[in-house]
């Protein structure tokens, strides 16, 4: 069940998850009336773009690190158990050394995938300038005044992704 329910912004309208965000979050919204009471406003904040962004990434990084522990197997794990090494130390020096250049293949999924995030981030966050915009919503906004300036950003978009993938590029040995 948790699994389908972190899954499910794959499948999911960004912008259907950031209702759900905001239906959740909000001040009527489930949790939402319990942060109010407590002082605690999430929708329309900054904080309300890193939720929406890692909402709508999160099922990048589980479906890596998933397919990277189910490959790995336990094999190793249960060879360091049986030498004597304890579960945490199993997982420190067994489990996190196998499954690293997954996490890492994940995290630049994921970050990408936050990078160009609209729908949920507008929804859920609004477009506030200096404190929620973010480049996908600036190119929406120039789009529709200065077309010049949005393809300007669109660019700075598209350079900040090359130099991501190319500074995690896979290393050969």
């Amino acid at each position: 069940m948790v699994r389908a329910l972190v899954l499910l912004p794959l499948v999911l309208p960004p912008v259907v998850g950031g209702l759900a965000l905001l239906y959740l979050l909000g001040r009527s919204g489930l949790a939402g009336e319990v942060l109010d009471a407590a002082g605690i406003r999430v929708p329309y904040t900054t904080a309300a773009v890193v939720l929406a962004q890692t909402f709508v990434a999160m099922p990048f990084l589980v479906v890596g690190l998933e397919g990277a522990l189910r490959t790995a197997g336990a094999r190793y794990e249960a060879v360091a158990a049986t030498l004597g090494a304890r579960p945490w130390t199993v997982f420190r020096r067994v489990t996190v050394p196998l499954v690293l250049p997954a996490l890492g293949s994940a995290l630049v999924l994921c970050f990408a995938r936050a990078l160009g995030e609209f729908g949920a981030t507008i929804t859920f966050a609004g477009s506030l300038q200096g404190v929620t915009r973010t480049l996908p919503l600036e190119v929406y906004l120039l789009g529709e005044t200065d077309v010049d300036a949005a393809v300007s950003v669109s660019l700075l978009l598209v350079v900040v992704a090359v130099a991501v993938v190319a500074l995690v590029k896979p290393r050969t040995q």
